[in-house]
């Protein structure tokens, strides 16, 4: 009795065995066959880049104001009955000063003998002012009645609008005059050898208003 019990469970011990190889070896594909098997999310990203413009850049940038504040905004309400809507804003902002080397003319560059260069400058500008959102929040807002976003955007513009203010009134022009002359007269020196002499091109004033 024993040996024809033993030669009947040796088959499907080995059929048990060959189950459990297979199911190591393939039984993660099989899973992944399950309709009802968790797996993970696919994302699926389709774009057309398409290059529109190429623009040469002569801009030397030479100094960069960065601004902190606290901006009050408020709307005045439509109808007289409601309250004013209300946003307050912490904002961080940048604005760049800088000089447009392509308006540098040839008659802007004068070589004096042999140890004289004169160079005239173009007016200072500024480049760029901006918030810095990853540098800004909203603190609260009140009486936006469901046009709370609307609201935020004019006061974010309002803020853009402060921080080019701000930055003349800092002097920002001035001080981008002045880097200019400490990066460009060295340079020059050593490029041609002579004395650099640094000016600022004159600007005519504008007509005046008659009151």
């Amino acid at each position: 009795m024993l040996p024809r019990l033993i030669r009947r469970l040796v088959p499907l011990l080995i059929l048990l065995a060959l189950g459990v190889f297979l199911w190591r070896k393939i039984g993660s594909s099989l899973a992944g066959l399950n309709p009802l098997a968790p797996r993970e999310p696919q994302v699926t990203v389709t774009h057309n880049t398409v290059l529109t413009q190429v623009e040469a850049l002569g801009k030397l940038e030479l100094v960069r104001y960065r601004f902190k504040d606290v901006v009050e905004y408020k709307r005045s309400a439509k109808y007289p009955f409601l309250p004013d809507a209300k946003a307050a804003l912490i904002v961080g902002g940048e604005a760049v000063g800088c000089l447009d080397l392509r308006k540098i003319r040839p008659q802007d560059v004068v070589f004096e003998g042999d140890s004289v260069v004169r160079l005239t400058l173009p007016e200072p500008e500024l480049c760029t002012f901006q918030v810095n959102h990853n540098e800004s929040r909203v603190f609260s807002t009140e009486n936006g009645f469901f046009q709370d976003a609307s609201l935020v955007d004019d006061a974010y513009r309002y803020a853009e609008a402060q921080v080019r203010k701000s930055a003349l009134q800092s002097g920002i022009l001035a001080e981008t005059q002045r880097n200019a002359q400490q990066i460009l007269v060295p340079m020059l020196r050593t490029l041609t050898g002579r004395r650099v002499i640094v000016g600022q091109r004159l600007v005519a004033p504008g007509p005046t208003r008659k009151m």
